[in-house]
């Protein structure tokens, strides 16, 4: 998926503190999201995902969050699209793990898991892309896309939505030379290998996929790679996510397994799956 234009395709504890849509400013979310997460004692880089996911159920959807000119790093914990979501709870579930919880680190983290080699430099070096996203972060040594080993088929992909549709985005509307760039920076993405696991097959990985991993959900529609995003939950038998929702307009937990999920969305071919690099004991 990229951010912009497609809407994501489909959608605190009672600890007693303020849960991150009662919070007043971003800062007061961060601060109690910590407090939230420690008072949990997570164990495991799967449940320290799955809480941090399950710290924003209920927060509302809206998409378009990022979108200013000039380019700037967008901070809002208040609401979400599914890509910013997961990029937020990745960022924060770092920041947990970094040995320095602050505001200041987690800034950093979500502007180096955002923009290309984390930095701001126009509209371009945004991740647009979720595939992009993916490869770059995978560089950083933030994720790594566990597809192919969890059972995953070649997958033939072409970008070029962007490109093709520029007057979908104001700001390629207001600076035309960016389509060329982007054309360029989809050919580059489309020279890559991929893979993904066919909706019809995710049953047959699920003892593969852990609580707490990132699942992208390919598209079958032209020119687009990802068209949503969650995080993985499983509980018993059953294999689930967490995602912000454009139906029910909210971060949820979805109530149809994963397969399910997929099976029943016909422009979805099937889901790819990353797993967050994090060292749990990195603070201590």
């Amino acid at each position: 998926m990229f951010k912009g234009f497609i809407l994501c395709m489909l959608c605190c504890f009672g600890t007693g503190l303020l849960s991150a849509h009662e919070a007043g400013s971003d800062k007061d979310i961060f601060v109690s999201y910590m407090k939230t997460v420690r008072a949990a004692e997570v164990h495991s880089i799967s449940d320290l995902m799955d809480e941090t996911a399950k710290f924003f159920l209920g927060v509302p959807y809206v998409e378009m969050t990022l979108e200013h000119e000039p380019e700037k790093l967008i901070v809002n914990l208040r609401e979400f699209d599914c890509m910013t979501f997961v990029e937020n709870v990745l960022a924060l579930a770092e920041t947990y793990v970094s040995g320095d919880a602050s505001w200041h680190t987690f800034i950093k983290n979500l502007e180096h898991l955002r923009y290309r080699n984390g930095e701001i430099m126009n509209y371009t070096s945004r991740l647009h892309y979720t595939s992009d996203w993916i490869y770059e972060n995978q560089k950083t040594g933030a994720i790594v896309d566990m597809t192919l080993e969890i059972g995953g088929v070649h997958l033939d992909m072409v970008v070029s939505f962007m490109s093709t549709h520029p007057e979908n985005y104001v700001q390629l509307q207001n600076h035309p030379e960016y389509i060329e760039m982007m054309a360029n920076k989809e050919k580059e993405i489309n020279s890559r290998r991929y893979y993904y696991i066919p909706k019809e097959d995710i049953g047959k990985c699920d003892a593969q996929i852990r609580t707490g991993d990132i699942v992208c959900f390919v598209s079958s529609i032209k020119g687009l790679d990802i068209s949503h995003v969650g995080i993985i939950h499983k509980e018993g038998a059953k294999m689930t996510f967490i995602h912000a929702s454009s139906r029910k307009k909210k971060v949820i937990m979805n109530d149809e397994s994963l397969q399910d999920y997929a099976l029943n969305m016909k422009k979805i071919r099937g889901v790819m799956v990353l797993r967050p690099v994090l060292c749990l004991n990195a603070g201590e």
